[in-house]
């Protein structure tokens, strides 16, 4: 199993943000502290001492909590659950929030052994342009401050597709993060949520994305760039260093069980999934309750299949086609017209028991995806029809 700790709180909402997140102040993350630590204590007696793999503190900015409060969250796992040896535990930390005199060491004292940095650019115009509270200077101090702190698998998030952004200020912001060696790097582009800040500045024609030909070239260049550079590009917005995956997130990915902890976390565990309430007294009453829940979503046997498909598609290695096999009880339709279609545009590649999206592919990949579901279903309407007649 993999836990999620969802800490709800920034010290401004970025400009870009659609997550779940609120004002930080000490009495609000004192009230969190006391509602997760009851939350877990519940799961604890629904789920026994099941065995945890992973942990990650995600947010909002878990950075934000005071070292005793992460180690109280970490000693309350350990207690309820069956922390594996050697279980990867990784905080999401802001640069500002990060640079805390003795915040990195302490935590890593507490056996977090990976640290996410949200970096986002390099260049202090665009930091302003996100409202990230942080600039480069403290971006790359909070990266050497982590290496000082004993931190061997970092991991620096990075976003593309910025307002006054081009493909060659991409690729400076990525050899400079490069220059400060992380094990890891997540490059996500720009999503823009109705309601955001940011989204409101291009509605009103005050900030002006790239063209679609130049965010292309972001990506595809920034990838190729990566590659060069040793990073394995194994998810579509993820690349590592061998042996360097997060690990948490290929469980995601491989479709492991998973619980989430606080206000806003999704669980999904035997085949149900809920969400928690997201504001912070809706989420107090839920905590109150343990590991009750009225409302959830019992996955069904398409829904299952279609995530199946979907999450490997997002990854390097691709669907494995006698997995599908396995779970379906079909061949995967390699001759369906529409699969052929994506082979010969070079946006998928079918070879060595695998369907792999390609790095064009992955560009596109929403649209790629859908239509290998649709080519899923078809197959599985076939199967249930001729079982009908």
């Amino acid at each position: 199993m993999l836990l999620y700790i969802h800490v709800p709180f920034c010290v401004r909402k970025c400009g870009y943000c659609a997550f779940h997140s609120g004002p930080f102040s000490p009495a609000a993350a004192g009230e969190y502290l006391d509602c997760v630590l009851r939350e877990m204590d519940g799961w604890g007696r629904t789920l026994g001492r099941a065995a945890v793999e992973t942990v990650y503190f995600g947010g909002g900015t878990p950075s934000l909590l005071t070292p005793g409060q992460i180690g109280a969250i970490l000693d309350s796992a350990a207690r309820t659950f069956r922390l594996e040896e050697g279980a990867e535990i990784t905080l999401e930390a802001n640069p500002e929030s990060a640079l805390k005199s003795g915040f990195l060491a302490a935590v890593r004292g507490l056996g977090v052994n990976r640290l996410s940095l949200g970096v986002q650019s390099l260049r202090d115009d665009l930091l302003v342009r996100l409202g990230r509270p942080h600039d480069s200077a403290q971006a790359r101090r909070a990266a050497e401050a982590a290496r000082a702190a004993g931190f061997s698998n970092l991991s620096l998030d990075m976003i593309w597709g910025l307002p006054g952004q081009d493909a060659a200020m991409w690729l400076e912001d990525l050899a400079g993060v490069v220059g400060l060696a992380p094990e890891h790097m997540s490059c996500y582009g720009l999503s823009l949520e109705e309601g955001a800040p940011l989204a409101e500045a291009v509605r009103a024609g005050l900030a002006v994305l790239p063209e679609e030909e130049e965010a292309a070239r972001m990506y595809l260049e920034g990838s190729a760039y990566l590659e060069s550079e040793g990073y394995g590009h194994y998810e579509i917005s993820n690349y590592a260093r061998p042996g360097r995956e997060s690990r948490h997130n290929c469980g995601y990915w491989c479709g492991r069980d998973y619980l989430g902890l606080g206000p806003a976390a999704v669980s999904t565990l035997d085949g149900r999934r809920w969400a928690n309430p997201s504001g912070l007294a809706d989420y107090a009453l839920v905590a109150a309750a343990g590991g009750a829940r009225d409302e959830v979503e019992v996955l069904s046997d398409d829904t299952r299949r279609q995530e199946m498909v979907m999450l490997a598609l997002r990854t390097g290695d691709g669907l494995d086609l006698e997995k599908f096999m396995a779970a379906t009880g079909r061949e995967f339709p390699r001759r369906d017209p529409a699969v052929e279609q994506l082979c010969s545009s070079g946006l998928v590649r079918l070879g060595a028991g695998r369907l792999q999206l390609t790095r064009e592919g992955m560009l596109v990949s929403n649209s790629v995806i859908e239509l290998v579901l649709g080519v899923v279903d078809r197959m599985h309407a076939t199967t249930a029809q001729e079982s009908y007649d």
